[in-house]
C-alpha cells in the first residue's frame, strides 16, 4: 500500500479541512520520514491513514471516538479520505467517526453515525459501512489492523512492540 493523497477535515487537532497531503511528491525517494516538533501533527497523519483503512487509531493511546476535533465548528464535517495505490491500482477510502452535528431541520443536534466507503479503481460497486470496508481493506492488502500497525504504519512508541514480539509472532508478521 502506497499512500497518494490524504484529506483531513475536523480530525484530531485540526478545526477544519486542512490542505491535502500529496504523498506522490515523495514517490521517487522510496522511504520517507515524517518528522517535526512535538505537537506538529505527525501522529495525526498516522491516525488519519490508519483510521481511513481500518477505523482505528494508529496507536493504543487514542480511540476512534476521540477523532472529532474539539476545535471544529458544529457545522464542519469530520472525515478522512485516503487515496492509495496497491498493486498498481488506485483506491479511495473515506471514513467519518461518529459525532454530534446540527440537525438539518429545526434546532439542536443529532448524531452522525460512523460511516465508511471504499471505491475500487475498476468501477465496481463501492463497499459501504464501517465493518464491510475494514473487511474489504483487510482482504485487499492481506494485512489486518494489528499487522498493518506493526509493519507498515509504525506509530510513535510502537516500534518497540515489533522488536520485543516473540519469535513466533514476528515470524507470523513477516510471513504475512
Amino acid at each position: 500500500m502506497k499512500p497518494s493523497k490524504l484529506i483531513i477535515s475536523a480530525f484530531g487537532p485540526y478545526a477544519g479541512r486542512v490542505p491535502e497531503i500529496d504523498f506522490t511528491k515523495f514517490e521517487e525517494k522510496g522511504l520517507f520520514l515524517i518528522s517535526g516538533d512535538t505537537g506538529a501533527g505527525k501522529t495525526t497523519i498516522f491516525d488519519a491513514i490508519t483510521f481511513a483503512l481500518y477505523g482505528e487509531a494508529s496507536g493504543t493511546v487514542r480511540e476512534a471516538g476521540m477523532f472529532r476535533s474539539k476545535y471544529a465548528k458544529a457545522e464542519t464535517e469530520t472525515f478522512v479520505e485516503l487515496t492509495f495505490a496497491y498493486q498498481g491500482k488506485e483506491y479511495i477510502v473515506r471514513r467519518n467517526p461518529e459525532y454530534e452535528c446540527p440537525k438539518k431541520r429545526g434546532t439542536g443536534f443529532t448524531t452522525k453515525k460512523a460511516d465508511a466507503e471504499l471505491i475500487y479503481p475498476d468501477g465496481r460497486q463501492p463497499v459501504a459501512k464501517m465493518g464491510a470496508v475494514t473487511k474489504a481493506v483487510t482482504e485487499l492488502m492481506g494485512l489486518d489492523y494489528k499487522q498493518f500497525t506493526q509493519i507498515a504504519m509504525i506509530a510513535q512508541g510502537d516500534f518497540q512492540k515489533l522488536l520485543i514480539a516473540g519469535t513466533a509472532e514476528r515470524g507470523e508478521i513477516f510471513r504475512q
